[in-house]
């Protein structure tokens, strides 16, 4: 089952790596299978974070 961290440096740590693996998942998956991607995190405190892809036009 998961759970909140009730730990907030903790949750903190946890997010920040979580964030980065999911950025990464992201990247792969735009690469990997040529697809425009767009992902959007926001944090406990309110901060932005942003992945987007996209592939070049070919006429």
């Amino acid at each position: 089952m998961i759970e909140r961290i009730d730990n907030a440096t903790n949750r903190q740590l946890t997010f920040s790596k979580q964030r980065g693996g999911l950025m990464k998942k992201a990247w792969e998956l735009a690469i990997l299978c040529e697809a425009d991607l767009a992902l959007i995190v926001f944090s406990s405190t309110g901060r932005l974070y942003d992945f987007a892809s996209s592939r070049p036009v070919v006429n």
